[in-house]
C-alpha cells in the first residue's frame, strides 16, 4: 500500500515536501496530472473517506483518463492507493460517482460498492459501471457495459443517489448544456425522466459534473434541493466554475424559480465540484478541484499537477435579497487541524480576520521580501469582498492567470469575520458565518511572510505542530 508524499517526506504538516509549490493539507496525486474528483463516498464500517480522480498516470498534462484513488480517515492526511479503474477497448474512464449498494439491488453482493462513469472514446461518451466487493479498492467492471447510451457528443459524469421515496435510484448526468435525470432499481437498466436547462443559469460553455442533493434551510424545518451544475468556460472570472440552482424535485422532474446565476465559489480555482455518499451524520461535505482550465496544464509545478480543495460543509441561508444562498463552511476535519499562533505569516497558515463596517474599505494584504503581494479587500460601498492576485508571484504562465476576483457580501451586518487557509500555492477565503467562499491559486517566489491590515484585525496562526 502507498503512503501519501505527506507521509512519507513531511512527517508533519510543517515538515514541507520538498516541492516548492506541493500544499501539505489538501490532497494531491503523488505524481503527474490529476483533475476532477469521481466516485467519493464514505466507508462507515472502517470510517474511511475514499476519493478517486481523474488522473494521468504517465504525464502531468491531461490524458490517458483513468480512476486513481486515494483514502482518508480525517480528510487531511491522504493514503494513495493502486489506480482503481482503468481504460480497456471500449474507452478511457471519465468522471463518475460511486455508491455502497447496501440493498443488493445490483445483485453485485450486499454492500458492494458500484462506480457508474463514463466511457470516452473517439465515436461519443457512454455510461457503464464497475462493482467492488473489498470496499471499494479493487473493481470488476459490469460484463453487460454500457448501461446507458446516447446520441450526443458530449454525455458524461453521472452522479447517483438513492431515492427513498420511490425506492429506486436516481442519476444525473450532463448532456451538452443541460442535465438529464434517469431512474433504475438495480443500477444497471435505467429509464429517462427528464431534462433541466434550456434558458436557466450559464450556457458559456459545456455542462459537467453534476450533483443533485437536498439540504437544509438554516434556522428553519425547510429543506430545498440543489442542482450542481460545473460549467468551461463561463464562469464569472474566466475559464472554468461552479453553478448552482436551488428548487424542488419531485423524483422526476428538477425545477426552480431562480433568474439569476449563482456560482459556488467565487474565486477562479473551484472546479467539478461534487458531494461524497453516504457521509456520516447526515452531513453534506463537498469537495472540488482546485484549478481552473484556461491555465491547468501550465501552472509552475513539477511532480505534479493539481490539487482539491479543502473540503467543505454545505446548506442554505436566505439573503439579503431574500434569495436562497448556497452556505459553505470549512468541514470540521478543517477547523480541527492544529495551529498555534503566530507573530509572522508562516507558509501554512490560517488568519482569523475581524472587520467592523465604515466608511473606508477594510484591506487585508499578504506580501514578500520580493514585493509580491495579495490584496483583499471589503468595500463597503459597493458591499462587496475582492482579491487581487495580480502582483501574487509567479504568473506569467498564462495571460488569465492574473487576476481580481469579487463576491457580493450576501448579507447586510456590521461585523463580519473571515477565515483564510494557506498552503503553499493556494489561498482559500471563507465568510466565517458560511455566506460565501473565494479559492485561488497563487505562485509566490518565496513565502508571503507579512501582513498589513487597515480597517480590520488579523490573528495569525502557523498551521501544523
Amino acid at each position: 500500500m502507498k503512503k501519501t508524499i505527506l507521509t512519507l517526506l513531511c512527517g508533519s504538516l510543517l515538515m514541507a515536501c520538498t516541492e516548492t509549490y506541493r500544499p501539505a493539507y489538501h490532497h494531491t496525486p503523488e505524481q503527474n496530472w490529476m483533475n476532477d474528483p469521481n466516485g467519493m463516498f464514505y466507508d462507515d464500517v472502517n470510517q474511511v473517506w475514499h476519493l478517486y480522480f481523474q488522473y494521468n498516470p504517465y504525464a502531468t498534462t491531461w490524458g490517458n483518463m483513468t480512476w486513481a484513488h486515494s483514502t482518508s480517515t480525517d480528510l487531511i492526511h491522504w493514503t494513495h492507493h493502486p489506480n482503481a479503474i482503468m481504460p480497456d477497448s471500449l474507452g478511457t474512464i471519465f468522471s463518475g460517482s460511486a455508491v455502497i449498494d447496501k440493498k443488493n439491488t445490483a445483485g453485485f453482493g450486499e454492500n458492494a460498492v458500484v462506480a457508474i462513469f463514463t466511457y470516452a472514446e473517439k465515436m461519443g461518451q457512454m455510461q457503464a459501471i464497475a462493482y467492488s466487493n473489498d470496499g471499494g479498492y479493487t473493481f470488476t467492471k459490469y460484463e453487460g457495459n454500457p448501461v446507458l447510451t446516447a446520441d450526443i457528443k458530449d454525455f458524461r459524469d453521472p452522479k447517483v443517489f438513492w431515492n427513498e421515496a420511490t425506492n429506486q435510484w436516481n442519476l444525473v448526468l450532463a448532456a451538452g448544456q443541460e442535465v438529464r435525470f434517469y431512474s433504475s432499481p438495480n443500477l444497471k437498466e435505467w429509464t429517462y425522466l427528464s431534462s433541466f436547462g434550456e434558458g436557466y443559469g450559464n450556457h458559456n460553455g459545456v455542462w459537467e459534473c453534476p450533483d443533485l442533493i437536498q439540504l437544509p434551510v438554516r434556522n428553519s424545518d425547510e429543506k430545498k434541493w440543489v442542482l450542481i451544475v460545473n460549467i468551461n468556460p463561463g464562469g464569472p472570472f474566466g475559464g472554468s466554475a461552479t453553478q448552482y440552482f436551488v428548487g424542488e424535485w419531485d423524483g422526476a422532474h428538477f425545477t426552480t424559480d431562480q433568474t439569476q446565476t449563482l456560482w459556488m465559489d467565487c474565486g477562479k480555482d473551484h472546479y467539478a465540484t461534487v458531494s461524497f455518499h453516504n457521509a456520516p451524520n447526515h452531513r453534506n461535505v463537498v469537495l472540488a478541484w482546485m484549478s481552473n482550465w484556461q491555465y491547468a496544464e501550465e501552472t509552475p509545478t513539477k511532480k505534479f499537477r493539481s490539487a482539491n480543495s479543502l473540503p467543505r460543509e454545505i446548506n442554505l441561508f436566505v439573503d439579503n435579497q431574500n434569495q436562497y444562498r448556497l452556505g459553505i463552511y470549512p468541514s470540521p476535519e478543517v477547523l480541527a487541524i492544529p495551529t498555534e499562533p503566530s507573530s509572522e505569516l508562516a507558509p501554512l497558515a490560517k488568519i482569523e480576520v475581524s472587520v467592523t463596517r465604515g466608511n473606508q474599505p477594510a484591506v487585508i494584504s499578504l506580501s514578500n521580501d520580493n514585493g509580491e503581494q495579495v490584496i483583499m479587500m471589503y468595500d463597503f460601498d459597493k458591499n462587496t469582498f475582492s482579491f487581487d492576485r495580480t502582483h501574487s508571484g509567479v504568473g506569467g504562465f498564462a495571460r488569465e492567470f492574473p487576476s481580481i476576483t469579487t463576491t457580493d457580501l450576501m448579507v447586510d451586518a456590521q461585523q463580519y469575520k473571515l477565515l483564510i487557509f494557506i498552503d503553499r500555492c493556494s489561498i482559500e477565503v471563507f465568510d466565517a458565518d458560511g455566506h460565501w467562499a473565494m479559492t485561488n491559486l497563487v505562485f509566490p517566489t518565496k513565502p508571503y511572510n507579512e501582513v498589513k491590515t487597515n480597517g480590520c484585525k488579523a490573528e495569525l496562526y502557523k498551521i501544523g505542530k
